[in-house]
């Protein structure tokens, strides 16, 4: 086995190397990679992470909120007097911290699990996919549903085809939320003649789908395809008790055929919307899109044209394959170069430092942790996600705040600091840093200096 391939697969592809990690490879670092997409992986993977929170939970939590202020309101109107024990046991406040608490708990327990788990190629792509399909956490609504869309939609899907986990992602609640679809009625439907025009079309998620989720800002679509799309999708919302998740209100359906980037599509109800987007993740420009973005997270900011290409013809050939996509990348020799191009944005720089300090517990913990970082779980701010690159995430309060974060995390990391540094960075790791950690004046700055270093801060 190749040390450096082993050492590439764990960081490029992974969250950082450990002694763990590269005896976990073992042969060949593509066939572990390859390994960790197959259904049956990511169902055992699915198994340990064992969430305790889901979008039925949420929206039974957030249905109860509504109909406990609904109450408390009543009852203040009226002037009814209500006890101090029956209210810390119904008050909706009591909810919403309930609510939160739970949330918490979830996107912590995910983090954590990254940190440990013998997958962490799944996990990547996983975020990859929740930051290309990015909602985020504005509102409680937004609070209860936003991590339920990767864990549901995008890491179940992951060992299918692009048109699964598109059509899983935007019949989700959290997306239909998010983006304002369950509000969208067809102008010509049976509810939207019956409101006389209070109720009409939304076009947010439409635009979102063409523009960030499919083909891409310069494909050639126009005004009209966004249009006839959100028409397609109206009716796509939620159960009106808010506890079954999606629910195709007939009702709300704009009637008749839609003509969606050069394509007529009879109307069949609700496999109208999902019979195009299918034909958009098979489109060419959907293909492309993708692919380099994909190349663009794991390999260079600016990807090289061959290595694109191949992911492209792989997509086309199988009907966007996922495995086969990314297949083809792992592949090619492009993506196995000893540069490291990326830098680590700040989820992949506490993951892979948690790793290969064997920090299991951190304070501040993980969530406030990459709050001080700058990326907050789900609070990219725009469905556009978290960008991916350099100079976003290497500026100078960018940095003071990776410095000052891991000058305070290395006083808990009890192992030598250079035995840390050799099991992590293996053959990346340069003789400058070995100098300057061996000249630190404490173990805490050894630790920081490694962290810090031009070769932990790329992959």
């Amino acid at each position: 086995m190749s040390s450096k391939r082993a050492y590439i697969a764990a960081n490029r592809f992974g969250y950082g190397a450990n002694q763990r990690t590269i005896e976990q490879i073992q042969g060949d670092p593509l066939d572990w990679l390859v390994a960790q997409l197959s259904p049956d992986s990511i169902s055992s993977e699915m198994h340990t992470l064992n969430i305790q929170w889901d979008s039925k939970q949420a929206a039974q939590q957030l249905t109860l909120y509504r109909q406990q202020r609904k109450q408390e309101r009543k009852k203040q109107v009226s002037g009814q007097v209500i006890s101090q024990e029956n209210m810390m046991a119904i008050s909706s406040d009591g909810i919403r911290k309930n609510i939160t608490k739970h949330v918490f708990q979830s996107v912590s327990h995910v983090i954590s699990q990254q940190i440990v788990s013998s997958r962490p190629f799944f996990w990547r792509l996983v975020d990859f996919f929740s930051n290309h399909f990015s909602v985020t956490a504005n509102g409680l609504n937004m609070r209860a549903l936003a991590q339920t869309l990767e864990l549901e939609a995008i890491a179940s899907n992951l060992s299918g085809n692009f048109s699964d986990m598109l059509i899983a992602v935007e019949s989700h609640p959290a997306m239909l939320v998010y983006l304002n679809n369950e509000q969208s009625v067809g102008p010509n439907s049976k509810i939207g003649k019956r409101s006389k025009g209070k109720k009409g079309l939304n076009e947010n998620l439409a635009r979102e789908i063409l523009e960030l989720h499919t083909l891409g800002v310069n494909a050639g679509y126009n005004q009209a395809d966004v249009t006839e799309l959100a028409k397609a999708i109206t009716g796509w919302s939620l159960s009106q008790q808010g506890v079954e998740g999606f629910e195709f209100r007939k009702q709300a359906h704009e009637p008749g055929s839609r003509d969606v980037f050069g394509k007529t599509y009879a109307a069949v109800g609700v496999q109208q919307g999902k019979q195009i987007l299918f034909d958009l993740s098979n489109s060419p420009h959907t293909a492309k899109f993708v692919s380099e973005k994909l190349a663009k997270h794991f390999i260079s900011d600016n990807p090289p044209t061959e290595l694109v290409n191949d992911m492209v013809k792989a997509w086309l050939k199988t009907a966007g394959s996922l495995p086969h996509v990314v297949n083809a990348m792992l592949k090619n020799p492009l993506s196995w170069s000893f540069s490291n191009a990326k830098f680590k944005t700040p989820r992949e720089f506490l993951v892979s430092t948690c790793r290969a300090c064997e920090l299991n517990e951190i304070r501040p913990d993980y969530v406030k942790s990459l709050t001080i970082l700058g990326q907050q779980p789900f609070s990219a701010g725009s469905p556009a996600g978290f960008k991916d690159s350099q100079e976003y995430w290497a500026g100078p309060r960018a940095m003071m705040g990776r410095i000052e974060w891991a000058d305070h995390v290395s006083k808990f990391v009890k192992s030598p600091p250079l035995d840390i540094a050799r099991q992590a960075l293996g053959p990346f790791l340069h003789e400058r840093t070995i100098k300057a950690m061996s000249r630190a004046e404490s173990k805490r700055q050894a630790i920081s200096l490694m962290l810090l270093s031009p070769e932990f801060q790329k992959r």
